[in-house]
């Protein structure tokens, strides 16, 4: 999502200014985020989620905390195939792509946006009842999702959703 020109810029923010800041400018770029978060959630959700993870990994030294050491792919897709995105963490940066990538670590394809999201920030993170209730398949290593899903709720937390 974010450019290696907008990643140059904003890497160096945390830096300079408090963890604070980092934040705040997330916030205030992540409105459309906070609003899928807290009311409707839309096809967008996925694209949202990854665009405001990576803008907060960008601005929060405390978050990139999160991806320090950490490799994985991920693989999200809808059931029908019409959304789909992969993220690969590597080297302490996060990577989106719009595309579908073949060498993934796990494979999320869920029925649709809130059934991810009820996935993701399910408080338990119960993925035995998503998965009898058919919202979600999972392929691949399963620990890369609690993972995922703890970024996310760690992610709203900082944003002040959870």
């Amino acid at each position: 999502m974010a450019s290696r020109l907008k990643r140059s810029l904003l890497h160096p923010i945390p830096y300079f200014f408090s963890d604070s800041a980092g934040l705040f400018i997330t916030k205030l770029w992540s409105k459309r985020l906070i609003e899928e978060l807290y009311g409707k959630v839309t096809d967008k959700f996925l694209e949202l989620l990854l665009s405001g993870m990576d803008l907060a990994f960008c601005l929060s030294k405390g978050y990139r905390k999160n991806i320090k050491d950490f490799e994985g792919r991920y693989l999200f897709r809808t059931a029908d195939n019409l959304v789909a995105a992969a993220v690969t963490f590597k080297d302490g940066d996060m990577e989106v792509h719009e595309e579908a990538i073949d060498d993934w670590d796990v494979c999320i394809t869920f029925k649709d946006a809130v059934a991810l999201n009820a996935f993701i920030f399910s408080r338990d993170q119960d993925i035995l009842n998503s998965l009898l209730k058919n919202d979600v398949e999972l392929d691949g290593n399963l620990n890369y999702i609690y993972k995922f899903g703890f970024m996310a709720r760690d992610l709203g937390h900082r944003l002040g959703v959870a």
